[in-house]
């Protein structure tokens, strides 16, 4: 009774954790044992032709219809490509000897090179490219990544940098100071919607919409859509404010020497702007259909494009992401790199170089990812691109089980699951056999054990998850090195990270602030933590800070040298300092627990650190003094009556000018100018009425770019100079 007991109990265990998983994967799934391949030919059924589908299938070489036992014509072409690559014509009718003995072979090879679960490396053939994505695509469907669901929705285009100002005029008649794009790295820049020379302000407007200010409106007016354009502004003085041009063409920009670089959805076009009066188109890129601008920088006098090609699952390469000069970049499947561990993908993601000067692509490299999951950081020496996975849930139960769940199933049980862990098999096959299993005795459970069980088992598996979490949820990182454009390391740490601010490469070494736990809803009591990691220059880890703000999520990061910054919040606003001079042995220092959160940290000086986000529904700036690491303080703060700044969507929103020690931030009522002086916050001009996106200076001349007009200030006595209406 108590033996029979224990099985049920088992049963029960077991179906919480799979049998969610039916619709997903068959029972009747054929695995691959090499151990059993024999000779079969073409026409022949039964189960060794069944297991050598199963093994061609595993080596890489489609059958579209599966292990069905019969020899067909699918199976034969299967066969002919596979003699093809090692051996040479074969005409498909026979999987022989001499095939059996190669086919063990290259298992063989692929379960020992199987063994690590980060790394990439390139596929051999379309079949292989396609084989990879039947294996993923059920994963994705478990893993609950709706992928196909998102999969027209465009990725938000880069985020900028300061900007390189190598322009024809000499720096004597130049302006003596000019303000940059607001980025993360110094030096590299990235697009935004203004750029300046000094001379010109570049802008491209969003789609305008008229300002109401009224609190009820009962009647809206039809305002006809115009198609926005970018505008070529004559700036410099002030006195001459005026519009100069316009290009048909949007979107963000780059400015080098006398090209403007415009990325406007679907197109790249590069004008001559040494006359701002008459911009001259001199090259344009296409983008085919299915593909999309990820993000760029400028770097160096080139340009480095990261896009994304939607995965045709028929025909998934090779890739032409890209039209120049009426000619399609082809990027053949074997220069395609995957994950070793096989992760939902959903894009096939390529870097390249650009020359701004004359639009061709000089170097490039692809990879496949997902769309949803991946963050791309730029230093000077690296491009560092992330993608989700994870480890094996079958693993991660099985170990749940033999370690935490021992009384309740009995040993035979145990040895099944020993059995099944050391199968050469896929995941989805595992899953898939224990299935099976299972099913054989579903029909003997009550409803009673099951309520008894199902209780046990959440606090337990709630426990576990709290201290494993970091076993599962995993990050793969791959860093392309600038001097050869080639992947130089892969590597991978726990969680996910927010955006490209929680990477950050200090002395060889990335540092990576992430959130683990976020994801699995499905596990009762989960509890989040945030961790940062640091990283050698093989992407091996070497230091760690672990449990930062339980149960919540990172909402800012910020490293500066051998400090780091983080920002956590559920319900109040916890503000870490790091201690990163140590890279083996990264401390926490202080803690400072505040009402709301920051969304955007920037540092004003060494010791001074400036929070932008929310707290009551409306728009907070505190100011941190973090001269003391183990005594972070918030100086003031300052509360303003927005509950919106795009600000809290990307940072090239914000604009510091460290000479008159104020910084501008644009609210849905207006633009705003602050002070900073003596370690207060001061709102020291509001301008109303324009639909503020951004600010520049030239001199000391603040000019406040709206959608619908120019304002421009003078930063010694913030009288308004001048305004040019754009509408």
């Amino acid at each position: 009774m108590e033996r029979n007991k224990k099985a049920l109990i088992g049963l029960i265990l077991i179906s919480l954790i799979v049998f969610s998983l039916a619709p997903y994967f068959s029972v009747s799934a054929q695995t691959c044992n090499p151990n059993t391949l024999v000779p079969v030919k073409y026409g022949q059924r039964g189960k060794a032709v069944r297991n050598a589908q199963a093994c061609l299938i595993e080596a890489g070489y489609d059958i579209p219809t599966g292990a069905t036992g019969y020899y067909g014509s699918q199976t034969r072409k299967a066969v002919k490509e596979f003699y093809a690559d090692w051996y040479g014509k074969w005409h498909g009718n026979r999987l022989d000897s001499k095939g059996i003995a190669q086919l063990k072979s290259m298992l063989t090879k692929a379960a020992a090179s199987q063994k690590p679960t980060t790394g990439v490396k390139k596929f051999s053939s379309k079949e292989e490219f396609k084989n990879y994505l039947k294996k993923t695509k059920a994963l994705a469907r478990y893993l609950g990544w709706g992928l196909a669901l998102e999969r027209a929705r465009e990725l938000p285009a880069v985020e900028a940098s300061p900007m390189a100002v190598p322009l024809t005029i000499t720096e004597a008649v130049l302006p003596e100071r000019i303000s940059e794009t607001t980025v993360q790295v110094p030096g590299i820049d990235e697009p935004d919607i203004v750029k300046t020379d000094g001379w010109e302000i570049y802008f491209s407007p969003g789609r305008s919409w008229p300002i109401w200010r009224e609190p009820i409106i009962i009647e809206i007016p039809s305002y006809p859509y115009k198609a926005p354009k970018t505008k070529l502004i004559k700036a410099f003085p002030p006195t001459d404010l005026a519009l100069d041009s316009e290009i048909e063409k949007s979107g963000d920009l780059l400015l080098t020497k006398n090209i403007l670089v415009i990325f406007s959805g679907k197109d790249i076009a590069g004008y001559d702007i040494s006359n701002p009066k008459n911009p001259e188109k001199k090259w344009e890129i296409k983008l085919e259909e299915k593909n999309s601008i990820v993000t760029s920088r400028f770097y160096k006098d080139k340009i480095y494009l990261v896009t994304k090609s939607l995965i045709d699952e028929i025909h998934p390469c090779p890739i032409k992401p890209l039209i120049i000069e009426g000619k399609p970049l082809t990027i053949e499947c074997q220069e395609i790199y995957h994950p070793v561990l096989p992760v939902p993908v959903d894009v096939t993601f390529s870097a390249m170089i650009l020359d701004p000067i004359s639009g061709k692509i000089e170097k490039k490299i692809s990879f496949v990812g997902s769309s949803e999951n991946s963050v791309v950081y730029m230093s000077e020496n690296a491009i560092y691109i992330t993608y989700s996975y994870y480890e094996s849930i079958f693993k991660f139960y099985s170990k749940f089980l033999k370690e935490r769940c021992q009384d309740l199933i009995p040993n035979w049980f145990l040895e099944k699951l020993e059995k099944l862990e050391g199968y050469n098999i896929s995941e989805e096959a595992k899953l898939s056999e224990l299935q099976t299993i299972l099913e054989k005795y579903e029909s003997s459970l009550t409803k009673d054990e099951r309520l008894k069980v199902e209780n046990e088992l959440e606090n337990r598996m709630a426990d576990y998850y709290k201290e494993e979490k970091r076993e599962l949820e995993k990050t793969g990182i791959i860093k392309i090195g600038l001097e050869k454009f080639e992947i130089t390391a892969s590597g991978n740490v726990p969680g996910s990270p927010l955006n490209q601010f929680a990477l950050d490469e200090y002395k060889e070494n990335l540092r990576i602030a992430v959130t683990v736990g976020r994801r699995f809803g499905w596990i009762s009591g989960r509890e989040s933590a945030n961790d940062v990691y640091v990283l050698d220059k093989n992407l091996k880890v070497i230091g760690s800070v672990k449990d930062l703000g339980l149960t919540e999520r990172i909402y800012s990061v910020r490293f500066i040298e051998e400090k780091g910054y983080l920002v956590t919040f559920r319900e109040t606003d916890p503000f870490y300092v790091l201690d990163l001079s140590n890279p083996q042995k990264p401390e926490l220092k202080g803690e400072l627990k505040i009402p709301g959160y920051s969304s955007y940290l920037h540092p004003i000086t060494k010791d001074k650190i400036l929070g932008i986000g929310k707290e009551d529904w409306k728009v907070k700036i505190s100011l941190f003094d973090v001269s003391q690491a183990e005594n972070p303080k918030e100086l003031d703060k300052y509360i303003l009556d927005e509950s919106w700044s795009d600000i809290l969507k990307t940072h090239h929103a914000f604009l510091l000018d460290k000479k008159h020690e104020i910084f501008f931030l644009p609210g849905s009522e207006g633009g705003y100018v602050f002070s900073y002086k003596n370690d207060k916050l001061g709102l020291i001009k509001a301008i109303s009425q324009i639909s503020a996106r951004r600010a520049v200076y030239i001199n000391d001349y603040l000019y406040i770019i709206g959608d619908n007009k120019i304002t421009v200030l003078d930063e010694i006595n913030w009288e308004k100079v001048k305004e040019l209406n754009l509408e």
